[in-house]
């Protein structure tokens, strides 16, 4: 039998592929995806050749994470419960739409993921996975092992001398991509207790950011970002100085509980820089060059669609039909904004765009001839008719019960 596994080296990847080897007797294909995890990555595929993997993949996703995840979600400005802006979630398609495809070059009955029995992620992974091939053998260890905590997976490194990193004293799990980095689980398993300074990587401190505002323009084009400050840059690349520059102001990091899918409550903490300036620039973007109908409509679509990419189902016949909707909606999201970055918030302080809909003649308050005030009378005695009924309607049961 030959699997492949979503390896990333961690604890739970590591005693997964020993684990695989001995249950299934198993040749055990290593996949890693690089979606800018930087440090972390280094030495995974000597690590991954040490614990048992007859091949390992690490595989440079960077570009095509942003380009075909990261930037799509961005243009229907995603946010979950309000909060969230989904950095793990839009991970865990691209991750194992590339399983699937490796197990199909190499002949692979199965593909296995080290996501809890409890988590979003396992969801995810699966659903991906069936889309894509929906015969392909799913290995989920969580759910089929005897051990029940990360506790037993340490003592389990141990007693097979598989190196790890985690220990008792620093139990909390991360997860790290170009979009954002989370923490979960261990101290934060108390909704009370502050996350400790330490769990921190992307983001400075807002009391040890700088104190001058820095000013950062960004170039969209039909909704997407395709330039910093006039310099044409990657998706990749954008996204990463986009990192760089905010989180030297202390932006985009967040603490809090939101409903898991499967139906408890989760705390986590997430750093989200870049991707938090894109949300308000893209919005602010939006605000001069969207029709209004378009973007009440589209904006009720939001919580769906925010929804949709939480619970795994990125390649689902409803994400794509509210995708193509975006994508219409964003042909002219074409222009500038300008952003300062300060302690820990992003302000939207400027934008242009040849789209413009704003209107100096129509908005100003001085003198114009372009749009005839008294029109407003009308419009309003129209809109006010449901409120007048209903009000008289009012006075005359009132007047009946005295």
């Amino acid at each position: 039998m030959k699997v492949v596994l979503a390896y990333s080296g961690g604890l739970d990847t590591s005693v997964i592929l020993v684990w695989l080897k001995e249950t299934y007797q198993a040749e055990v294909v290593a996949f890693c995806a690089d979606l800018g995890q930087e440090e972390e990555l280094d030495g995974l595929d000597e690590k991954a050749a040490r614990t048992g993997a007859c091949k390992t993949y690490v595989e440079d996703l960077r570009e095509e994470f942003v380009e075909d995840f990261v930037f799509p979600m961005l243009q229907a400005n995603a946010v979950y419960e309000n909060g969230y802006l989904l950095g793990t979630s839009i991970a865990r398609p691209l991750i194992a739409k590339r399983l699937v495809e490796i197990a199909r070059a190499e002949q692979a009955t199965a593909i296995c993921h080290g996501a809890t029995g409890k988590g979003n992620d396992q969801v995810r992974f699966e659903l991906t996975a069936y889309a894509l091939q929906p015969d392909i053998e799913v290995i989920a260890p969580w759910r089929l092992w005897k051990m029940k905590s990360r506790t037993d997976l340490i003592n389990y490194c141990q007693t097979r001398q598989i190196p790890i990193t985690v220990t008792p004293e620093k139990p909390y799990s991360m997860d790290r991509n170009l979009l954002h980095i989370s923490f979960e689980g261990g101290v934060l398993e108390d909704p009370w207790q502050e996350a400790p300074d330490d769990m921190r990587v992307l983001t400075c401190p807002v009391e040890q950011a700088p104190n001058r505002p820095e000013m950062v323009e960004i170039h969209f084009e039909q909704g997407r970002p395709t330039a910093i400050n006039g310099q044409q840059l990657s998706p990749a690349s954008l996204l990463r100085e986009l990192n760089q520059r905010a989180g030297r102001h202390g932006i985009g990091r967040i603490d809090l509980v939101e409903n898991r899918f499967v139906g408890m409550k989760s705390r986590g903490v997430y750093e989200t820089p870049g991707g938090t300036v894109l949300h308000h620039a893209h919005r602010g973007l939006e605000s001069l060059t969207m029709d209004r109908e378009v973007m009440h409509l589209r904006d009720s679509l939001i919580p769906r669609y925010a929804t949709l990419v939480y619970n795994g189902f990125w390649f689902a016949p409803e994400r794509e039909m509210l995708q193509a909707a975006i994508t219409e909606s964003q042909k002219e999201v074409s222009g500038d904004v300008r952003c300062k970055l300060f302690k820990g918030t992003c302000q939207v302080v400027g934008r242009r765009s040849p789209f413009s809909l704003y209107s100096p003649e129509l908005a100003t308050f001085e003198s114009d001839s372009a749009y005839n005030q008294a029109d407003a009378d009308g419009f309003i005695k129209l809109n006010a008719l449901r409120l007048r009924v209903r009000a008289r309607r009012q006075k005359h049961k009132d007047a009946s019960a005295d």
